[in-house]
């Protein structure tokens, strides 16, 4: 690793990006957090899974829809999929696409009129969403293919099948970890907790799951149900399976071992992953600190992004410079089981990211019609 300890690479950046911020810590400490999001977004993306992503969603809890909590990544079940081949003008309006998938894919979806996939500024918006109604989502991402780029247009129900929250609590002056982490272990816990149809339960010490199939509960061991969940072909509804990504090592663990926080989030999502500090220092150095001349362009909508007098940030997993995420692309697919080594599964025990990825392409591909 390029640097001791996260807390190390946020002084670094402190110095040399966010001098010029009231407090220079805390900004860098914000700009970490983001890069966690966009290291997800981009395995996700790699993983073949960037159609089903919707960003930034409210997510329902299960039982009372009218509470919802903004997530950063919902995967939803696709139920059509288009491809459009349009010149990358800019901007690239909702309107713009719309027009050419046919007007006639409207119907009662209401457009999302001011987005754009791609702005005068040559930003890329992420899971672009143009339009909606009570059912579905029409979501827009610039695909490349093998010549050319094509607009991939998914029909996402609205309801999803997984749910991903990044977790990040920086170390300030004199502490030994970040004063809110509890807090946001709990919030983490409540949300995971409360917005998927398979509820946990405790008997005898025991994690249960407990499911409704046709009106009749059915409880088993946890493990077990998710995974017959996860694998059966029949999908489940409202089940939405929950991932917490955590990161920086001296907020989560004592030594290494799992501390209360920890504790807290390995019982409340279903699938836990911990991006090892090593794994976050090499995508900093490597992408923004110290870059190749093929990764210049990330450094270059990094630094435009925190730069004193700055208009707008073109770094984030929903708004990003076109030419960085070109290059951001590129890196991931080059890299990719290096990238997945950054991470360790917390939870369920005994399990490897492959196994997630398994699981998350297992629910894309079960046969969403029947519960439709």
């Amino acid at each position: 690793m390029s640097y001791q300890s996260i807390d190390s690479l946020q002084n670094v950046l402190k110095n040399d990006v966010f001098s010029h911020t009231k407090d220079a810590k805390k900004a860098a400490g914000r700009a970490l957090g983001t890069m966690v999001e966009i290291i997800t977004y981009y395995l996700l993306r790699e993983w073949g899974l960037c159609d089903y992503i919707s960003i930034e969603r409210g997510l329902p809890e299960f039982g009372d829809e009218e509470i919802c909590h903004n997530v950063e990544f919902t995967l939803h079940p696709i139920l059509q999929l288009s491809k459009i081949k349009m010149e990358e003008e800019s901007p690239l309006t909702a309107t713009k696409i719309i027009k050419a998938l046919g007007e006639d894919v409207m119907g009662d979806f209401s457009q999302k009129k001011s987005n754009k996939l791609i702005d005068s500024n040559n930003v890329l918006r992420n899971s672009c969403l143009l339009a909606e109604n009570n059912e579905s989502l029409l979501v827009a991402n610039l695909h490349k293919e093998r010549i050319g780029k094509s607009i991939h247009v998914a029909k996402q129900y609205h309801s999803p099948f997984a749910m991903v929250e990044c977790k990040r609590v920086g170390v300030e002056e004199g502490c030994k970890k970040g004063p809110q982490t509890i807090e946001k272990a709990k919030q983490g816990a409540y949300v995971a907790q409360m917005t998927s149809s398979l509820q946990k339960i405790w008997l005898n010490g025991q994690r249960y799951g407990l499911i409704c199939e046709e009106g009749t509960p059915l409880i088993k061991p946890y493990d077990e149900l998710l995974y017959e969940i996860v694998n059966n072909d029949k999908p489940l509804k409202k089940f939405t399976l929950s991932i917490g990504v955590v990161s920086n090592h001296g907020n989560w663990f004592t030594a290494e071992n799992k501390n209360k926080e920890m504790k807290v989030l390995a019982n409340s999502y279903d699938w836990l992953l911990f991006l090892t500090d090593a794994g976050l220092s090499e995508f900093v150095t490597s992408l923004l600190l110290k870059p190749t001349l093929k990764y210049q362009v990330v450094k270059k909508a990094f630094a435009s992004s925190y730069k004193e007098g700055k208009k707008a940030n073109v770094f984030t997993k929903t708004k990003i410079n076109k030419d960085a995420h070109d290059a951001l692309c590129e890196y991931f697919s080059k890299n990719i089981k290096k990238i997945e080594g950054w991470f360790n599964v917390i939870s369920p025990e005994g399990n490897h990211i492959d196994n997630l990825k398994t699981a998350l392409i297992n629910m894309a591909n079960k046969n969403w019609e029947e519960i439709l």
